[in-house]
């Protein structure tokens, strides 16, 4: 299934109903007067936040949404019926903006959050309210209004406890797939993940994690380079950050793959570097000495964070880094 993260789409509100001209005719009532009902409102857009999409995916099939119009007026003072609205599902994280402007409009973070994005039109009222002492046979009524009409812009913003970032071919995927259920593309190059993917993470005696793979960002990320300036802003609403750092390849460093990662999110979001983070040393498997897995630990842990290493491939370490996840996890919860 395709990840889908942006859109762009049209809302339109149900005209409101005619209101109707008739006047009361009855045998014996020579006079009945005006019994022109009003129209029916039109149905409005709601925008409503669920917990059952994960991405923007319907909105490459549909990108124009219109509520019903309200029916016309009736003689005998019948009123139209209003319009019937039109529910819009989105996923939780998602944000409204104007299209013209990119003025934000709503922020829709929690199960059933709702945004009206285009008011339906009232009905036009019926003959009846313009009789007057001077005008009691009067023969005109309400048009109704239109309802109102807009281009708007949605964007995501995946809510997740955990947020794996790292540079390209770093382990991300892999790491995920082991630590949640999570089937996500694994090859030995990079750029392997290009759009993010989420997992389950199952904790004994807690609750579940969620955890994003964010695609690698790379040098510059925050300006646009690569894939990862996309990606950055689903970074925001992580509780926990998981720098993800290649232990194993002899081309890079994990103590400059670190300095890279810290400052293109300080470069994005000046706040992200105050998140909790932790340090997960990948592919440890490569690195046949184990005093050098010991001494890489020790570099690593001068940072000033919590520093663990993993074979996400062997499965090494992958328990600890569960049981880290879930005492960091309650650690935040306690603040």
């Amino acid at each position: 299934m395709a990840f889908i993260d942006e859109a762009k789409f049209f809302v339109k509100g149900g005209d409101g109903g005619r209101g109707c001209i008739s006047f009361r005719r009855e045998k014996f009532v020579p006079k009945g007067g005006p019994d022109g009902g009003d129209g029916g409102n039109g149905g409005s857009i709601i925008i409503e936040a669920t917990k059952r999409l994960l991405s923007l995916l319907d909105f490459r099939y549909s990108s124009h949404f219109n509520a019903k119009n309200g029916v016309h007026g009736l003689g005998k003072k019948m009123h139209g019926r209003g319009g019937d609205d039109k529910i819009v599902l989105v996923p939780l994280g998602s944000i409204i903006k104007d299209a013209e402007d990119d003025h934000v409009l709503a922020d829709l973070t929690r199960e059933g959050d709702r945004f009206v994005a285009a008011t339906g039109g009232k009905g036009g009222g019926g003959n009846v309210h313009y009789a007057s002492g001077q005008n009691r046979a009067p023969r005109r009524a309400g048009k109704g209004t239109p309802g109102e009409e807009r281009w708007l812009k949605i964007e995501l913003k995946l809510l997740a406890d955990v947020g794996l970032i790292g540079l390209p071919n770093a382990g991300k995927s892999t790491l995920l797939s082991k630590l949640s259920a999570a089937n996500p593309k694994v090859a030995a190059y990079p750029f392997t993940t290009l759009e993010p993917k989420l997992g389950i993470l199952q904790l004994e005696y807690r609750d579940p994690c969620i955890i994003a793979d964010i695609p690698g960002i790379i040098e510059g990320a925050h300006a646009g380079a690569g894939l990862g300036h996309k990606f950055l802003r689903h970074v925001e609403r992580t509780k926990i950050l998981l720098h993800v750092l290649d232990a194993g390849s002899s081309y890079s460093d994990p103590l400059e793959d670190f300095k890279t990662l810290e400052n293109e999110l300080a470069l994005y979001k000046d706040e992200l570097i105050q998140r909790k983070r932790l340090i997960v040393l990948n592919k440890i498997d490569l690195l046949e000495d184990p005093l050098a897995v010991e001494q890489l630990l020790e570099k690593t842990g001068e940072l000033g964070h919590d520093v663990l290493s993993v074979s996400a491939l062997e499965g090494d370490g992958i328990s600890a880094l569960k049981e880290k996840i879930g005492d960091i996890m309650d650690e935040i919860s306690d603040l």
